[in-house]
């Protein structure tokens, strides 16, 4: 067991080192939107920052709703945890419990992110990502009141930057012209995506 808790403890590790440095890279380099390309034309790396879920998906404007999603995102750590110990007891191969810690290092990833960033990086209420239309939360911005998300612990904004610029060829049926996957992302993201597709691929071997 011990073998197995260092094996997905350095990965874990790794990533969130990772994506922690990218992030800090992109925000303190990046100018809002900015976008500049990573391989050719279709994998680019563009500056934004995301309130909500994973993948830019959003949950809501008010204090609760982010208060809410980074409470979820405390417990849903631990219950990977709990769950990843009780496996690894189990003799659970090790396969899956990297798995289990592409998902934990993932979350934990973009936790940081809401936990930290307001703390290290100034908050400016005239930041493009920090205004929030139904906030109730009231800033003044260069003489005007604009409503701006909630700061502190909890609250930060997750920074994305990697993203996929290509389309759909104009021939195919409703997605003709359309991205493939409009969604920017960062490492936390992909951490995530990447643990829960292998659990599905490999769930028979996994779960017998």
């Amino acid at each position: 067991m011990k073998k197995k808790v260092a094996i997905v403890g350095l990965i874990v590790l790794l990533i969130l080192l990772f994506d922690q440095l990218i992030k800090i890279y992109t925000k303190t380099n990046f100018s809002p939107y900015e976008s500049t390309p990573l391989i050719g034309d279709w994998f680019v790396m563009e500056y934004i920052e995301n309130p909500g879920m994973a993948f830019g998906t959003k949950f809501g404007s008010k204090f609760w709703h982010k208060l809410s999603l980074s409470l979820f995102r405390i417990i849903a750590i631990i219950g990977i945890c709990y769950f990843w110990y009780q496996q690894a007891k189990k003799n659970a191969k090790t396969e899956f419990l990297i798995a289990l810690g592409l998902i934990f290092a993932g979350a934990t990833g973009n936790l940081i992110d809401s936990i930290c960033y307001d703390y290290f990086f100034v908050f400016d209420p005239c930041f493009p990502f920090n205004i929030m239309e139904g906030s109730n939360n009231f800033q003044n911005c260069m003489g005007l009141k604009m409503e701006v998300r909630n700061s502190g612990f909890l609250m930060g904004n997750v920074v994305d930057m990697f993203k996929f610029h290509a389309f759909w060829p104009s021939w195919v049926p409703w997605l003709g012209d359309r991205e493939v996957f409009p969604a920017i992302w960062n490492v936390a993201d992909a951490s995530i995506t990447c643990g829960v597709l292998l659990i599905f691929i490999r769930q028979k071997s996994y779960f017998k």
